[in-house]
């Protein structure tokens, strides 16, 4: 199962965690671009990649 992402977004990689956090650019069909910390803008094909959805910086935590 493919996930949506919306563009604002923030998510992580847990495959690249070196990437930091990122936010969702664009997402269209299995393509997402984001923007990361530490990698810059990414274009990924969620059929190969696995993102998490990440709280906002400064958001409350869940717990």
């Amino acid at each position: 199962m493919i996930t949506r992402f919306l563009p604002g977004e923030y998510v992580s990689l847990p495959a690249r965690p070196e990437w930091g956090l990122g936010q969702v650019q664009s997402a269209i069909g299995t393509r997402v671009t984001v923007m990361f910390e530490e990698a810059g803008k990414q274009t990924l094909d969620m059929r190969h990649a696995v993102l998490e959805k990440a709280p906002a910086p400064g958001a409350p935590r869940r717990r």
